[in-house]
């Protein structure tokens, strides 16, 4: 199973082990069907085909380390995931929707497409009170009204001038 061969299935299981051994140093079959919500069978065939793949340090009854190329798909996928939660959450998106979306869409989406979303998020966050834009989309999703105010006029804006500064 090489790096661009790996599934999102895989890619899940070694951020749940990478999650696991961040806290207590290893991983065991039931730390990740706990994490997963599979059985106990189905992790320790995983492990079986994560060991032969190169990902993990598995030996039957004990507990399981990531290798380096392993863990470097781990902390991609969290990576990805990450930046997607937050893209959804500055859209507005209800914060378990975001993580489960963003689960969904980090295995599927294309390292040049995450370049330019973690540039945009990154873009957004840049002051603190984010955007102008931002709160003119806000307020377009929750009413449908479209405005257009200025940063030069935005006290009178109806988005932002009876907002404290």
């Amino acid at each position: 199973m090489a790096r661009n061969e790996t599934t999102g299935r895989t890619e899940d299981y070694l951020e749940a082990i990478d999650t696991v051994v961040e806290k207590k140093g290893y991983a065991r079959v039931k730390d990740i069907s706990d994490i997963l919500g599979v059985a106990l069978s189905s992790v320790t065939e995983m492990f079986q085909k994560l060991s032969e793949a190169g990902y993990i340090n598995y030996e039957k009854y004990s507990g399981v380390t990531l290798t380096e190329s392993g863990e470097v798909i781990a902390k991609e996928t969290k990576e990805k995931h990450r930046i997607l939660k937050e893209l959804l959450l500055i859209l507005g998106v209800d914060g378990v929707i975001a993580d489960e979306d963003a689960c969904k869409i980090e295995h599927v989406v294309n390292p040049e497409t995450v370049d330019r979303l973690t540039k945009f998020v990154e873009f957004v966050h840049r002051k603190e009170e984010g955007p102008l834009w931002l709160d003119h989309f806000n307020h377009y999703y929750k009413t449908g009204e479209y405005i257009e105010c200025s940063p030069r006029d935005r006290e009178q804006c109806p988005v932002h001038g009876d907002k404290e500064e």
